[in-house]
């Protein structure tokens, strides 16, 4: 994904799922043989990436969410990264 590409649209990729741990109070991602302990941030942002939104959008949401501005960088940061990593697709 190309950094000033906010337009694209982020979505888990099939065979992941986000889950809420209460016993360990832990946002988790679950994939085929590994599990990914989030931090509050990386849950927040794997939540908006449902396909529907564009990558402006999901920034746009967390700003208004966490009362906050200038997380583009990092939210597109943090997408690269879990692109690399094989957890979204980027269209």
């Amino acid at each position: 994904m190309d950094e000033t590409d906010l337009t694209a649209t982020p979505r888990l990729v099939t065979k992941a799922m986000l889950k809420h741990d209460s016993v360990r109070d832990a946002e988790l991602l679950l994939l085929p043989e590994r599990v990914v302990r989030l931090n509050a941030s990386g849950a927040a942002i794997l939540r908006l990436c449902d396909g529907s939104r564009t990558v402006w959008q999901v920034v746009a949401q967390l700003e208004h969410d966490f009362e906050a501005t200038g997380l583009t960088n990092d939210v597109v940061e943090f997408l690269q990264d879990a692109h690399g990593w094989g957890w979204v697709v980027i269209a």
